[in-house]
């Protein structure tokens, strides 16, 4: 039900230019506010948009989202690194998790958390981590310390921004979008 209701949200076009909205506001925010701390750790504000989508549209468009998304910003990057699709599943993966968790359920916090935590472990940590061992030439036990530490900081700063941030846009959405649920 979750993902047919989801895949309907491609046949209306408000929606589909949004995505590109917010694809555009994602690609701005991974050139100008991303922090590069060595190859395999980066700081930045661009998944917000992406968490976005897939709360408003689902964990179908939030997958392609993702995925299409990150092939796009792989070909406007400054040449930094060569194309790795573990990157590109993650970022499909996480549309599918948070599309999942809060797709047309009520706004609650603990949705949020439960959201960010499986991100940060799951994707972030151990895939994000193997696939960085795996393109880098780092050792995954040598590189996931630190990795993980970084993503247990950041996660209950990033569910309580991304948490605001929804109930911001769930406010602002509604008066377009009639079948959107209350938050």
């Amino acid at each position: 039900m979750i993902f047919k209701s989801s895949a309907k949200e491609l046949q209306d076009l408000r929606k589909l230019v949004f995505c590109g909205l917010m694809a555009a506001l994602a690609i701005i925010l991974s050139a100008t506010t991303t922090i590069k701390l060595g190859p395999y750790l980066r700081i930045g504000f661009s998944g917000y948009p992406n968490r976005i989508v897939e709360y408003l549209l689902g964990p179908v468009v939030g997958m392609l989202f993702g995925g299409v998304l990150d092939i796009l910003k792989y070909f406007l990057s400054d040449g930094d690194g060569m194309f790795f699709f573990g990157y590109t599943l993650n970022a499909m993966l996480a549309g599918l998790i948070v599309g999942t968790l809060l797709y047309r359920k009520p706004l609650k916090l603990w949705r949020v958390v439960l959201a960010e935590f499986l991100l940060k472990m799951f994707i972030n940590v151990c895939l994000g981590t193997l696939w960085s061992s795996m393109l880098y030439g780092y050792g995954f036990m040598a590189i996931l310390p630190v990795r993980l530490i970084k993503n247990l900081i950041q996660w209950p700063v990033d569910s309580a921004i991304l948490f605001v941030l929804l109930q911001t846009v769930s406010k602002m959405v509604r008066r377009v979008w009639s079948d959107m649920p209350l938050a």
